[in-house]
């Protein structure tokens, strides 16, 4: 008997598979909601909530709750949740605990004064379906939109700088998980709302998150907590940023050292002078020397083997931070490879403790002086000369045909006066990035002037010496120079840090980060690239071997010829 294919069967056909469709929706659906979450996941997740909520609900922004002791109870709750809906019903119950949130007329006025600056600005998380149910995201988004304005418990405006306040310290020791999950979320937020250069790291922010829980899970003792935090604080890929561990520096670096000064040169280091100890042994060193394996690595791989818990903002920032580790040691001696008189060496040498290392006085250097006879031409030690001292020097140094700043240090706040008696006019020579205290991890631009009009500005070559020491207030000093008419600037690329700094403490460790973005008047980024010289010369081994300052003969040869 042959099967007919009624118009009836049709429909019913059709009504079969339209209820398995909705029977495989509804289970995948299920599944998908229920769906299993892994501990790195589920602490994520928190991390970002705790603190969106800690800078951005009201109730929680001005104060009103122990904020870490709360975090600490969602730790422990988070070893009950299993899966994606258990983890939103703890969030959804958490957000209705802090009271209501009134609706914010004037968080959805945008300011038609401020140009913002976005590229650290991302709250898309908030809709990550992996981790937050539709209902989640849709009370976060509410608190976004009608998010904390005006005064915030945890952190205060002076000018237009941030500082962090009213942060618990539980002291620099491990003593439990929560603690240290607690310290890498607090640190981590602070990056992601308030650091100007967040979108310039070599790891995406929230990758460090993922990255850093399971370390900070596993730590065991006060050694592997320091180390682990300044794992942490080397991700923010900043050379204003350091970690203070005692722990680090007694074990790690060493409390004993070869009583030598050097100079990095060409991936090397040239001894330049042998300092006296109080134990009267041979020196098995001698000035001159080139030292370029130490106890059997490289020196590119002792900056790199360092550098993973020292930040810089760029490979020659991590050389300059690491480069005076190189002969600490807590063993009585180190195993060097040398250059000596075109011969290579093998060496053991002995190490000492610093209390019988014997510091010499350090030279008298002149703030200023005139380099050749005739008073041509100027030299300004930039690190040295005062406020104070800029009327006497430039009096002295305005006649001749050219000065050299040498800004190759730190500078003693003398960019605004120095401006005026150096530049013909008023000019725009620096663009900074402000944090919005009313909408976190916006930043908004203004540009910055700087000089006055003045027909009796310096007539001669401004010729500015810049390396990887010049950093942070030097390179806005060597910005300053740069709207000189007739500047040039000379050496290597500098440290790649500006922007004033924010002070503050993890684990009750000092440490910061920069905390104001700086560029060109033009947006072009300085920070991680530096100021880059016209006129590029390095130190050599056999210009330090000759006591040669290279970078300065170089701006003498540049007065003389012209380029």
């Amino acid at each position: 008997m042959g099967f007919t294919f009624t118009f009836d069967r049709f429909n019913q056909l059709v009504s079969l598979m339209k209820s398995l469709f909705i029977i495989i929706l509804s289970f995948l659906s299920f599944n998908f909601s229920a769906q299993a979450l892994s501990e790195t996941q589920k602490l994520e997740s928190l991390c970002k909530v705790w603190g969106f909520l800690k800078y951005y609900h009201p109730h929680v922004a001005k104060g009103d709750f122990d904020w870490d002791r709360q975090l600490i109870q969602k730790i422990d709750e988070l070893d009950q949740i299993d899966d994606k809906v258990q983890l939103n019903e703890l969030y959804s119950k958490w957000i209705s605990s802090l009271g209501k949130v009134d609706d914010c007329k004037k968080c959805l006025i945008p300011s038609r004064e401020k140009v913002y600056f976005l590229r650290n600005f991302d709250l898309t998380w908030i809709n990550d379906r992996r981790l937050f149910d539709e209902k989640v995201s849709r009370e976060l988004l509410f608190i976004q939109n009608n998010r904390n304005l005006g005064s915030n418990h945890y952190f205060g405006i002076g000018g237009k700088k941030v500082y962090f306040k009213n942060e618990n310290s539980y002291g620099s020791k491990f003593t439990s998980k929560q603690t240290s999950l607690l310290e890498l979320f607090r640190y981590w937020n602070l990056v992601e709302y308030f650091f100007p250069y967040k979108y310039q790291t070599d790891q995406n922010w929230n990758d460090v998150l993922k990255e850093m829980i399971p370390k900070f899970t596993e730590i065991a003792n006060d050694e592997d907590y320091h180390l682990t935090l300044a794992e942490l604080v080397t991700k923010v890929d900043d050379s204003h940023a350091f970690l203070y561990s005692p722990i680090i520096n007694t074990y790690q670096h060493g409390r004993r050292k070869v009583p030598v000064e050097y100079i990095y040169a060409e991936g090397k280091l040239v001894v330049t002078k042998i300092i006296h100890h109080k134990l009267n042994e041979e020196r098995a060193l001698k000035t001159g020397d080139v030292i370029y394996d130490i106890n059997g690595r490289t020196i590119p791989q002792m900056v790199n083997s360092l550098g993973k818990y020292i930040p810089a903002s760029n490979s020659w920032g991590k050389i300059n931070k690491v480069k005076n580790l190189f002969l600490f040691s807590n063993n009585d001696s180190i195993a060097l490879k040398i250059e000596r008189d075109g011969q290579n060496l093998s060496m053991t040498v002995p190490t000492y403790l610093l209390k019988d290392i014997i510091p010499e006085k350090p030279s008298v250097r002149k703030k200023w002086e005139f380099l050749d006879s005739d008073h041509k031409i100027g030299y300004v030690n930039m690190g040295i000369i005062e406020r104070s001292d800029l009327d006497d020097m430039y009096k002295d140094l305005k006649s001749t045909t050219s000065i050299i700043f040498d800004l190759r240090n730190y500078p003693k706040l003398t960019i605004f006066p120095l401006s005026k008696m150096i530049l013909p006019e008023k000019s725009i020579y620096y663009q900074f990035n402000f944090p919005e205290t009313d909408y976190l991890s916006k930043f908004y631009s203004a540009k910055n002037s700087i000089g006055r009009k003045n027909p009796d500005y310096y007539k001669g070559n401004v010729v500015v010496l810049v390396d990887e020491n010049t950093q942070s207030q030097a390179e806005t000093t060597t910005i300053m120079f740069k709207q000189h008419p007739k500047a040039k600037v000379i050496g290597s690329n500098t440290s790649g840090a500006n922007g004033d700094i924010i002070r503050f403490k993890i684990a009750d460790l000092d440490t910061c980060f920069t905390g104001l973005g700086a560029y060109y008047p033009d947006g072009r980024e300085t920070q991680r690239i530096g100021i880059i010289p016209d006129i590029v010369i390095k130190p050599t081994v056999k210009g330090v071997q000759k006591g040669k300052d290279e970078v300065l003969e170089r701006a003498l040869d540049y007065i003389k010829t012209g380029f």
